[in-house]
């Protein structure tokens, strides 16, 4: 294994969950280099279908997504420093990560992911939706994502979360959420 990755290290984040998930047991912290293994499978559950097409033998495929790891964790602590780097736990277990940067007015979700078996059941939406409401009470412009072309199920939820298609980067699809109109003026007095 390489360096462990470095994180940003700060005293207290913005990002909140709604309260219901509190008390069902879920909690966002700080992501640390504690996390690097957590943060690799995860990552590598995120390639799983992608891979599965490649007839590579499983070290090489190991040592491809251990790369494509190390090489995506540098560029987001590099280009991302400000940013709230965080962990979703269930139950004191991680089961995803969610990185936000925070732009006076422009939001961008650099990266959220879940383990497959919290996939699907509302979670992604919940913490987006309150995400979306953050960005709105604290003036924001908009809230941008980008989503791989192919993966339509992700793309399909940010369009019904009110994400529209912006630009095409390579093989992603930059997507953004503007605040609506009366909400992001009030706020900018």
């Amino acid at each position: 294994m390489s360096n462990p990755p470095v994180f940003p290290s700060r005293p207290s984040f913005a990002t909140e969950l709604p309260e219901h998930l509190r008390h069902e047991g879920y909690r966002l912290r700080w992501a640390g280099a504690s996390d690097e293994a957590f943060l690799r499978e995860l990552y590598a559950c995120s390639r799983t279908e992608e891979l599965d097409l490649v007839a590579w033998p499983e070290g090489t495929k190991a040592a491809f997504l251990g790369s494509q790891f190390d090489l995506q964790h540098r560029h987001f602590a590099h280009y991302f420093a400000d940013a709230e780097f965080l962990v979703l736990e269930y139950k004191q277990e991680p089961i995803g990560r969610l990185y936000v940067s925070r732009q006076k007015e422009d939001w961008l979700v650099i990266d959220i992911g879940l383990m497959p078996a919290y996939r699907g059941k509302g979670l992604g939406s919940t913490l987006l939706l309150q995400l979306l409401a953050a960005a709105e009470r604290e003036g924001a412009r908009s809230v941008a994502l980008h989503v791989e072309q192919r993966n339509v199920r992700a793309h399909r939820l940010y369009r019904k979360l009110g994400f529209r298609d912006e630009a095409v980067e390579g093989f992603h699809l930059l997507m953004r959420w503007h605040v609506p109109n009366g909400s992001a003026q009030l706020n900018m007095a």
